[in-house]
């Protein structure tokens, strides 16, 4: 098991998100911006592997605009060389490397143009890690879209987009997780009948909307869509409710308790954990120490 946190590290005095406004984009902008938010990526990841956090989540803003039109720039040839090196040394240690495209990529949406600048984001996203030489055990994570009034309609067009309209390399990485108000498990689980991606299960999100499964055997449907020498185990998203806030907030600060029943519940199962949790690398560093306990490291 490999636990880990999303994106940003609160304990370092830098950023890979850095980005800047459509209206001042240059070419000398952006060269400038990507060569701090590699540079500082380069910084998370040895955070992370001296604090034994060996999944992480890249940040969608690497390359600030990367998938829009403005941005002709090769900045693929350009920091070639850097995202070999960042592959390296993910590679040497042994990490294990996801993205997350932003909610507006939707793939079975009735609009062409969104379906379009979809697709560009993910090409993008695949890039990146095509870029760092990994296996195909690194994973872009989607979420099912919308209903649209018939939710099996949309299934439907989602498997079309995905087998007319994706390059191989992005289907190779891609995987559905299961939401919080629309895609249940069992809906992705139709989803990969159809396509063949593995699902990301959450946990917070199966609470949210289900079709009845108690946690243990809905861990066990979503790691039976993963071929281990193609997709590698079983990812999945771990957080718990906010009190008192909307049903499916991430709450602020790992409950060690409520992770512990977690781990117990789905003793023996393989998996990767992902903390959906705001104050990041401090509650993932709890959660090592709970699974190191529990002799799940």
């Amino acid at each position: 098991m490999k636990i880990g946190y999303p994106c940003i590290n609160q304990s370092l005095d830098c950023t890979s998100s850095r980005t800047f406004r459509l209206a001042s984009y240059s070419e000398e902008r952006l060269i400038e911006i990507v060569t701090s938010n590699l540079a500082c990526l380069q910084r998370i990841l040895e955070y992370n592997v001296q604090h034994g956090l060996y999944f992480f989540r890249l940040s969608s803003e690497l390359v600030p605009f990367a998938s829009h039109e403005i941005n002709t720039y090769n900045w693929q040839e350009h920091f070639k060389p850097t995202f070999q090196q960042l592959g390296r040394y993910i590679k040497a240690h042994n990490l294990r490397i996801s993205m997350h495209p932003d909610q507006f990529v939707v793939l079975n949406s009735p609009n062409s143009n969104t379906v379009k600048n979809s697709i560009a984001e993910l090409v993008y996203q695949c890039t990146i890690l095509d870029l760092m030489e990994l296996d195909t055990t690194a994973k872009l994570q989607i979420h099912g879209g919308g209903a649209y009034g018939d939710k099996g309609s949309a299934i439907d067009r989602f498997a079309d987009v995905y087998h007319t309209q994706l390059p191989d390399a992005v289907k190779a990485r891609l995987c559905v997780e299961n939401d919080d108000r629309t895609y249940t498990l069992l809906d992705c689980l139709r989803l990969h009948e159809l396509t063949g991606m593995p699902i990301i299960f959450d946990n917070l999100h199966h609470e949210c909307v289900n079709n009845g499964e108690p946690m243990r055997e809905a861990v066990e449907i979503a790691a039976a869509t993963w071929q281990p020498e193609r997709d590698g185990i079983l990812m999945m998203d771990y957080s718990a409710q906010a009190l008192d806030e909307r049903k499916g907030k991430h709450v602020q600060s790992i409950s060690e308790q409520l992770f512990h029943d977690f781990l117990a519940e789905t003793e023996g199962l393989d998996m990767d954990i992902m903390l959906e949790i705001k104050d990041k690398e401090a509650s993932a560093l709890k959660a090592v120490e709970v699974a190191r306990a529990l002799g799940r490291l």
